[in-house]
């Protein structure tokens, strides 16, 4: 994720457009992770940031390439701390 950031400056907007919405992505996993966990809070977070991110990903591509890399910076800092306090990976998310 971290080198995704760093490669934003000299991409191309279609190129930062597709960078942009897969951290919308790993945000929604991290979110649907963070529900089978019972974070419902860091779920709700991530989800509606991931929604942010992939509405406005046409500006943030088009515009200030480092006030994108400063919403993928926080993007992946709070994957990173979902992932620092559950390392395991889920398998299933079925919950009974």
């Amino acid at each position: 994720m971290e080198e995704n950031i760093k490669v934003i400056k000299g991409a191309s907007i279609p190129e930062r457009e597709e960078i942009i919405v897969d951290f919308a992505r790993w945000l929604e996993t991290a979110s649907q992770d963070a529900l089978v966990y019972g974070e419902g809070r860091f779920a709700v977070m991530s989800a509606n940031m991931a929604q942010a991110i992939r509405i406005n990903a046409d500006e943030l591509a088009r515009d200030n390439p480092e006030a994108t890399e400063r919403v993928l910076q926080q993007a992946c800092a709070m994957i990173s701390k979902f992932k620092a306090a559950y390392p395991h990976r889920v398998l299933s998310r079925s919950v009974h």
